[in-house]
């Protein structure tokens, strides 16, 4: 980077928020994707207020520097990677909680917030922040907006673009904009608030939110019930859902992500099944919903179901659903994790095409899923010394999207496009579609620096 460029951002930042040591820069270099290249940044900003995070924009802006925001880099799709001579901008510190208003029910955090910080400090004033993506321990607010995340509960209690009621946003020019609103209701104008949660990073900087909070739910109770397919777990899904019933979660593990998930952690699930399905109610009656819902399952050709007996017993078998990923990454030395999400009707069709396509390339394909929403996270296998096996596994990758989007679903469900997906999302919004989000992007960044070659 040129001097001048570097001699102007530290005129109007601490020397700390600068880190220039080439080891340590090369740590911010990438989310937790494969298969997605990332380049050398030439420095990395750690602002800790919003007027830091003008200063940086306005004198990128002014040298034609490119910037990639990031926020903990737990995404999923290389949406958080850095490009050859960027900027980095990591939002990680400015991680306040500014307010939390129990009679309006908005929290007014700062981007480098994590989610699971936030959801325990409103809960000590009896409400909940309902998203709670599988990395909610790592991941931040401002990472959660940009990707769009979603959670174990959204079936219940929906996905952040639902709780997200206002932003204040760093454009590329270093001016802030605010979005939206903190009362219960409002329709004034177009939805900008919306149109930045899920841009990646690609629109502006994420600085602050204003965030809906609810009320805390009644204690959860969970139910485990074994399928001897994943098929006949995903007809469960279509049963309960047709019925009415309203779980807090609905999740499923296939065989193969049951089986690594005891081999990691020594869970006791049970061995032989095909598919777990795990529900959950916090409703009043949880224990009577449950049954019911058991009941449904057997009809849908459950082998056994076993409610928990309290809420120690649930959150173990969560622990378990969390697992999934961390304990599937062990079995070979690299995994590439899909994000389908298809409607809820379509949900047995695309396990059993997951399985068609995992034996068709021989790979370990194991298979977690929002069982609930029809968000599925196939996770492929493979070793990544092996150029054939690689071969393998990005083009059963591929196909694994394919297969989604012709049974109408979409190439994401909560991980975001990125570079992973950046090829398949042409394919699903069509050329009106993708000149549209172009002309969209070109408005608020018209020289492209905004973390530049992401999502189109």
């Amino acid at each position: 980077m040129r001097d001048d460029v570097r001699a102007e951002l530290a005129a109007g930042l601490p020397p700390d928020a600068i880190v220039t040591d080439p080891d340590v820069v090369a740590t911010y270099a990438r989310d937790m994707a494969g298969f997605s290249d990332a380049g050398t940044a030439d420095l990395v900003v750690r602002p800790t207020s919003v007027e830091q995070v003008q200063h940086v924009m306005r004198t990128a802006t002014r040298f034609d520097v490119p910037v990639v925001p990031q926020g903990a880099r737990t995404g999923l799709s290389g949406g958080a990677n850095a490009v050859d001579g960027c900027i980095v901008l990591s939002l990680a510190a400015m991680d306040r909680i500014l307010e939390i208003d129990p009679v309006d029910r908005v929290a007014v955090v700062e981007a480098g917030v994590v989610n699971a910080v936030l959801s325990r400090a409103v809960a000590e004033q009896g409400l909940a922040y309902p998203p709670d993506p599988s990395s909610w321990e790592q991941c931040t607010i401002g990472g959660n907006i940009a990707t769009g995340a979603g959670g174990l509960c959204c079936v219940k209690y929906g996905v952040t673009a639902e709780y997200v009621l206002g932003l204040d946003v760093v454009l590329a020019d270093g001016r802030l904009l605010s979005t939206g609103r903190r009362t219960a209701k409002g329709v004034a104008g177009y939805d900008l608030t919306r149109l930045f949660v899920g841009s990646e990073g690609t629109l502006g900087v994420v600085v602050r939110a204003v965030l809906a909070l609810r009320p805390a739910p009644r204690e959860q109770l969970v139910l485990v019930a074994e399928f001897p397919s994943a098929a006949a777990a995903g007809a469960a899904v279509s049963a309960i859902m047709a019925s009415g019933h309203a779980p807090s979660l609905l999740e499923l593990m296939d065989g193969a992500t049951v089986r690594a998930v005891n081999d990691m952690a020594r869970m006791g699930l049970p061995e032989s099944t095909e598919a777990l399905l795990l529900a959950g109610y916090d409703s009043a009656d949880p224990a009577a919903d449950l049954a019911a819902l058991g009941e449904l399952c057997t009809a849908a050709g459950a082998t056994d179901v076993v409610p928990a007996e309290d809420a120690a017993e649930s959150e173990m078998l969560l622990q378990a659903r969390r697992l999934a990923l961390p304990a599937l990454e062990r079995i070979s030395t690299a995994s590439l994790i899909d994000d389908v999400c298809v409607p809820r009707s379509r949900l047995a069709d695309l396990l059993d095409g997951v399985a068609a396509i995992a034996a068709k390339y021989e790979l370990t394909i194991g298979v977690c899923a929002h069982a609930g929403d029809g968000n599925t996270h196939p996770i492929v296998c493979f070793d990544a010394h092996d150029p054939d096996e690689t071969r393998r596994a990005r083009e059963s990758f591929d196909a694994i999207m394919e297969l989604g989007l012709s049974l109408g679903g979409t190439i994401t469900g909560e991980h975001g496009v990125g570079l992973l997906k950046k090829d398949w999302l042409a394919r699903e919004l069509g050329p009106v579609g993708l000149e549209l989000q172009r002309g969209v992007k070109a408005v608020f960044d018209p020289k492209g620096l905004l973390n530049p070659g992401k999502v189109l």
